[in-house]
């Protein structure tokens, strides 16, 4: 028997073996088709296009990146156009829209469907990252008076092409939401009742269409369902959101702020495909906030010039303040902040925190001090000319520097994420860079003055 051989796409491509490559793909899933198209150009992308069958094109655009998407959308021939358009999950075609280009935009809405075009106009019609440009309304809705036999009927008449049908929704004549079961409760049912006696007992649960990506987020982890519908504010189905989506919502959220945790505004689209101009404006922008707060840094030096002349040995610890002091703040940042996105954290919980970082701030400032205080010790003990004579004095000025540098960065990182917060801004804004900045001329500021405290009278 033969070892099987992974074909060369590329080859086949170059080859014009339209046939082969037809059949390599038919042997793939989507997603790993999809993974392929990722290094082709747009022409081969295109040309792998126009010999896959039409659900399989479609399914396998659906999960290449949408900058990918776009290239190919541009340069689809207006039939092949409109079959994959035709073809794709509404909700997926309306986050390519979000994507494209104004104009390419508008090519793509002509060559819609009239039906498909009205689904494609309402879910645009939402507010950008709301729930309704999310959802699809592909779904199965029963009437709760259906006996068992007319719902499987319904479904075997009405069940292709639908998003899921693991989740069943109820909705009584006028199309408000009752409930939802089940595909399981369905099948083990007596066969003599109806469905609305399956689903009576089940918690209903649904998303606003208005609710931002957040809440759709958090409503699929609270609830642990794999599909949830969206209503408008009178408790009519309007659609549904299933779990492939969120995951989608999850990431695009995630990248967002822990872009904005590297002192930067959030990329509009992936890295490779941003432009040089739009990376420079998004990163230019806090970089020059941070640098002009560090330039305070450089004053407080200046400040306490006269101490580091008189003690050079002052400037050996400075660095060490500094990362200590910026390192505690985004620790302490990026705790709440993650809080706050999961709302494990409220603003009238302002108080708690302060008094757990307090305490923590306290803690791990006292495990570097000792730390610091171990260490000019030994080396001193070594060679006692190292640090000078009154290396006992400097070793307990890093000590309690570090107490007091470590303290007021917990706190600072803990609390102005909070108060972001309740000024209406994002949290995310109070990035590492930024604690890290203000930490850094604090740090200064309580090295110098603890230093002047117990060191005036011996190298001051």
């Amino acid at each position: 028997m033969g070892v099987w051989e992974k074909p060369d796409y590329e080859v086949l491509i170059r080859n014009k073996d339209l046939l082969a490559l037809r059949q390599a793909f038919s042997e793939l899933d989507p997603p790993d088709v999809a993974e392929i198209l990722e290094d082709f150009s747009t022409h081969d992308s295109s040309l792998a296009f126009r010999v896959m069958p039409r659900q399989q094109a479609a399914l396998v655009f659906e999960y290449l990146p949408v900058e990918h998407q776009t290239k190919l959308v541009q340069s689809l021939a207006d039939e092949q156009l409109v079959t994959l358009l035709n073809e794709m999950s509404p909700d997926d075609r309306t986050r390519l829209f979000e994507e494209l280009p104004p104009e390419v935009t508008r090519r793509a809405l002509s060559n819609l469907g009239p039906e498909e075009l009205k689904v494609a106009r309402q879910l645009l019609g939402y507010k950008e990252g709301s729930a309704g440009r999310f959802m699809t309304p592909k779904y199965i809705a029963l009437n709760p008076s259906f006996s068992i036999e007319e719902a499987f009927s319904y479904i075997r008449a009405h069940g292709k092409g639908r998003e899921t049908l693991n989740i069943l929704f109820i909705t009584d004549e006028k199309g408000r939401l009752l409930s939802d079961l089940d595909l399981e409760d369905l099948v083990m049912a007596n066969p003599s009742s109806k469905v609305g006696d399956i689903s009576e007992d089940r918690q209903t649960v649904s998303i606003l269409a208005t609710a931002d990506r957040e809440e759709v987020v958090l409503a699929f982890e609270k609830y642990d369902r794999v599909a949830l519908p969206v209503t408008d504010s009178q408790g009519y189905l309007l659609g549904i959101i299933t779990i492939d989506d969120v995951l989608d919502v999850a990431t695009d959220k995630a990248t967002e702020e822990i872009q904005k945790l590297g002192g930067m505004e959030a990329l509009d689209a992936p890295y490779l495909s941003s432009g040089f101009t739009e990376l420079l404006r998004k990163r230019a922008g806090w970089l020059a906030v941070l640098f002009l707060g560090e330039m305070l840094t450089a004053t407080a030096m200046k400040y306490f010039q006269i101490e580091i002349e008189k003690a050079s040995v002052l400037a050996l610890f400075l660095p060490l303040m500094i990362s200590s002091g910026g390192n505690s703040g985004s620790q302490a940042a990026s705790l709440i902040i993650r809080s706050l996105a999961f709302r494990e954290l409220t603003l009238s919980d302002w108080w708690r925190v302060l008094r757990r970082e307090l305490l923590s701030g306290l803690a791990l400032g006292g495990i570097l001090g000792a730390i610091g205080l171990c260490r000019i010790l030994a080396f001193s003990a070594y060679d006692p000319m190292m640090y000078g004579p009154h290396y006992v004095r400097l070793a307990l000025v890093v000590a309690f520097s570090l107490v007091g540098i470590v303290l007021f960065g917990t706190l600072c990182g803990s609390m102005l994420p909070m108060l972001l917060r309740r000024l209406g801004f994002d949290p995310a804004t109070a990035s590492a860079p930024f604690v890290a900045t203000l930490v850094d001329v604090s740090g200064i500021v309580i090295y110098f003055a603890i230093s002047i405290l117990l060191l005036k009278g011996f190298i001051l």
